[in-house]
C-alpha cells in the first residue's frame, strides 16, 4: 500500500490556511448573524430567505420525502421573476408579466411572491407566514405602487406553483433492496436505517437541466485499484471516531460542517449580500441562481448515487477483508467521527456538489473570490469559522466529509466536478442580462 494518504493532513492545512475558528458574539448573537438580521429588516429577499431557513430547521415542518432545496428554488425563482417583471433588466426564469408599471413596488412583489409560494408548500406554517407578510408589507407606503407590487407577486407565485405541479416531488420513495455484494450500498451502522433517503429524487423534473443524468459522473474506482485503496486508508485514518491521527482542527472541521450544507450556503450568501450592500434586484438574482442551481445539483447527484449504489466508508472499512484488495485491512468496530452516516449511497458527495455550485454562483455574481466572512455551524453551537475567500470555504466544506468519516476522496472529486458542470450550465443560460442573447 502506498502511504500517500499520510501527507494529506499537511495538504489540508495548506489549502485552508485562511480558516480560523472563533466564537464572536454581539448580545449573545454571532456578529455576522446580527448584521444580517439588521439588514433583513428592510430587504425582503433576505427576510424571506431567513423565514424559509427557520421553517426547514423546525422539526417536522419539512416533509421527509421532499428535499428542502426544491422549496428554496421555487421561492427564489418566484421572487426573482416578480422583481424582474418590474425591473426587466434580465431575462426571466419562467414568468415575465406584460404591462407592469415600472413604479410598482419591487419590495411588495418580492414579499407577496415569497409568501404565496411558502403558504402553498407549508400550509401548517400559514399563521407565521401571514405575520411575516404583514411585517414585510408594513414597511412599504400604502398606495397604487404597493397594490401593483402585491398583484405582481401573487400572479408570479401562482404560475411558479403551477409550473412545479406534477414535477415528481410528491411521488413516494422507491423501495430499496440492500445488496451485500462488496462495493454495493447497504444500511450503515450504528443506527442501520431501514431505507435510504430520497430514492425517488432523481426522477424530479430539474429546474434548468435537461435531464438529471446530463452531467452524470463516470463510475467510482474499482475496489481492486490503488486509488480506492488510498481513499479508504485516508478516511479510515482521518475520519475515525476517537482517532489519534487527525488534528483537533480537522476533527472540528468534520463536525462543524455536518449539517444541511445548503443552509450554510444560504447563510453565507446573506452575509456577503450585507457586506457588499446589494439591493433587491441584485439579491433576487443572486439567491435565485444560487438556489435553483443547488436544487438541480441535488437532483443530479441523486441520479448518480442511485445509479452506482456505492457503499459508504463505514461499510467498506468493516468489510475490507471481502473487497478483493490486498492493501485494505478490515476493522469490524470502526465508526465515523460523526456517528451516524447520511442514509444514502456514497458516490458522489453532496457537500462537494452543493458547495461547488454555490461558490461558483457567488463568485460569478459578486465578481471576486477574495471575500472575507465568517460561517456559523448548524450543529456546533456558538462556533464560527472565518475565511478570506469563497473557494476556501467550499474546499473546507468538501474536505470536511473525509474528517467526518462519511466519504471517500473520490466521492468529493466527482461531486465537485458535477457541481461545477451544473453551475457553468446555469450561469451561461439563465437570468442573463436582457441585452444578452438567451442561449437556451
Amino acid at each position: 500500500m502506498r502511504p500517500t494518504f499520510l501527507l494529506l493532513p499537511q495538504l489540508f492545512v495548506a489549502a485552508c490556511v485562511d480558516s480560523s475558528t472563533h466564537t464572536g458574539l454581539k448580545n449573545n448573537v454571532p456578529i455576522e448573524e446580527s448584521r444580517v438580521a439588521e439588514a433583513s429588516l428592510t430587504d425582503p429577499v433576505l427576510q424571506w430567505n431567513g423565514e424559509l431557513l427557520k421553517i426547514v430547521r423546525t422539526p417536522g415542518a419539512q416533509p421527509s420525502t421532499i428535499h428542502p432545496t426544491r422549496s428554496f428554488a421555487m421561492m427564489h425563482a418566484a421572487i426573482y421573476d416578480a422583481v424582474n417583471s418590474i425591473d426587466r433588466r434580465h431575462t426571466a426564469y419562467a414568468v415575465l408579466l406584460d404591462h407592469v408599471s415600472h413604479r410598482a413596488s419591487k419590495e411588495a412583489a418580492a414579499a407577496s411572491a415569497a409568501h404565496d409560494v411558502l403558504a402553498a408548500l407549508y400550509p401548517s406554517q400559514n399563521t407565521a407566514l401571514d405575520d411575516q407578510l404583514e411585517t414585510s408589507l408594513s414597511a412599504i407606503a400604502d398606495g397604487k405602487e404597493k397594490r401593483d407590487g402585491i398583484a405582481v407577486g401573487q400572479t408570479v407565485a401562482a404560475r411558479i406553483i403551477e409550473l412545479r405541479a406534477g414535477d415528481g416531488s410528491a411521488a413516494p420513495p422507491i423501495p430499496f433492496v440492500f445488496d451485500t455484494t462488496p462495493g454495493r450500498y447497504r444500511s450503515t451502522p450504528p443506527n442501520f436505517p431501514a431505507q435510504p433517503q430520497f430514492t425517488h429524487w432523481s426522477r424530479v423534473r430539474p429546474f434548468t437541466l435537461e435531464a438529471a443524468s446530463q452531467f452524470r459522473p463516470a463510475a467510482p474506482p474499482a475496489l481492486s485499484s490503488d486509488s480506492y485503496e488510498d481513499a479508504l486508508s485516508e478516511v479510515k485514518t482521518l475520519g475515525q471516531a476517537n482517532g489519534v491521527v487527525a488534528t483537533a482542527d480537522q476533527a472540528l472541521t468534520g463536525r462543524f460542517w455536518n449539517g444541511a450544507i445548503q443552509n450554510y450556503w444560504n447563510e453565507i450568501a446573506q452575509t456577503l449580500s450585507v457586506q457588499r450592500h446589494l439591493g433587491i434586484v441584485e439579491n433576487a438574482r443572486l439567491f435565485a441562481l444560487l438556489n435553483v442551481g443547488v436544487a438541480d445539483v441535488v437532483i443530479a447527484f441523486y441520479d448518480a448515487k442511485y445509479t452506482y449504489n456505492f457503499w459508504r466508508p463505514v461499510t467498506a472499512i468493516r468489510a475490507a477483508n471481502a473487497d478483493g484488495n490486498a492493501g485494505t485491512i478490515a476493522d469490524s468496530a470502526w465508526l465515523p467521527l460523526v456517528g451516524n452516516t447520511t442514509p444514502d449511497p456514497s458516490y458522489p458527495g453532496a457537500h462537494a456538489a452543493i458547495s461547488a455550485v454555490a461558490s461558483q454562483v457567488l463568485e460569478a455574481l459578486l465578481g471576486t473570490d477574495r471575500l472575507s466572512f465568517a460561517v456559523t455551524s448548524e450543529v456546533v453551537p456558538g462556533t464560527e469559522r472565518s475565511f478570506s475567500s469563497v473557494s476556501s470555504a467550499a474546499r473546507e466544506a468538501t474536505l470536511s466529509r473525509i474528517f467526518a468519516g462519511v466519504h471517500f476522496r473520490f466521492d468529493l472529486t466527482a461531486g465537485e466536478s458535477l457541481g461545477n458542470h451544473v453551475a457553468q450550465w446555469e450561469l451561461a443560460r439563465f437570468l442573463k442580462s436582457a441585452h444578452e442573447r438567451n442561449s437556451r
